[in-house]
Formats: C-alpha cells, sequence, structure tokens
C-alpha cells in the first residue's frame, strides 16, 4: 500500500464544501507528529494549507482560516481536510503529508520541510 493515499478530491461549486482524505500506513501514522496538506497549482510553488501535530494543535494558512478545518481519525489512521465556503482561488492539487518521524516541534508542521512522506496528490476544482 501507498504511504499516504489522498482521495475526495473533485468539483465543487464556489462556496461549496468538500472533504479530502489521507489514509496513511499504520507506521506512518504512529511515529508522525506532524500531518498536514499543502496545495500546488501549475507553475507556482507548493503552500501550506493546514496542519495538525500530535498535541492536536492546528495552523492553517491566513487564505483558508475561518473555512478549511483539519483532523485526525486515530483509529482510521486518516487525516481530513473540511473545505468550506470555497472559493475559486482554492482549485490547486493538494497533497497530503506526515513528518514520519522528522520532527517533534509544532511550530515546525507548517513547513514543507518537515514532511518524509507525501501523497500524490488529489485535483480539486472549483467552479465559479
Amino acid at each position: 500500500p501507498r504511504i499516504l493515499q489522498e482521495s475526495g478530491g473533485g468539483s465543487v461549486q464556489a462556496g461549496g464544501s468538500l472533504r479530502l482524505s489521507c489514509k496513511a500506513t499504520e507506521n506512518t501514522y504512529r511515529v508522525s507528529y506532524c500531518m498536514g496538506w499543502f496545495r500546488q497549482v501549475p507553475g507556482e510553488e507548493r503552500e501550506g494549507v493546514a496542519s495538525i501535530d500530535g498535541d492536536g494543535y492546528t495552523w492553517f494558512a491566513d487564505s483558508v482560516k475561518g473555512r478549511f478545518t483539519i483532523s485526525k481519525d486515530e483509529a482510521e489512521n486518516t487525516l481530513y481536510l473540511e473545505m468550506n465556503s470555497t472559493k475559486p482561488e482554492d482549485a490547486a492539487m493538494y497533497y497530503c503529508a506526515a513528518d514520519g518521524g522528522r520532527t517533534r516541534s509544532g511550530l515546525a508542521c507548517p513547513l514543507p520541510v518537515s514532511f518524509r512522506h507525501w501523497g500524490q496528490g488529489t485535483k480539486v476544482t472549483v467552479s465559479s
């Protein structure tokens, strides 16, 4: 199985909602202190969207604060991103990431360098 497998991407109308899921292998989930979501559009750098650490603290990019939530399901080794009030600028390829034991600092969670494992991405399109 893939270390991280995203699902839930698709097309949504602006203002609508979408939930992304990221299933991790049990070991990856167990050793990872930070898990997060990133997104990227062609020609631009990958940007952090949201992260959650082992103590439950969350971080959100300013552009999604108040609209997106991040959560984990311990029993399912799964990370979620709930996207509400979507905007056309939310359209991107969304990637799940897990630190794989690379960090134990919540301050490092929003940083791409903190993450050892990346999913293959799930595409989100938002129509206006």
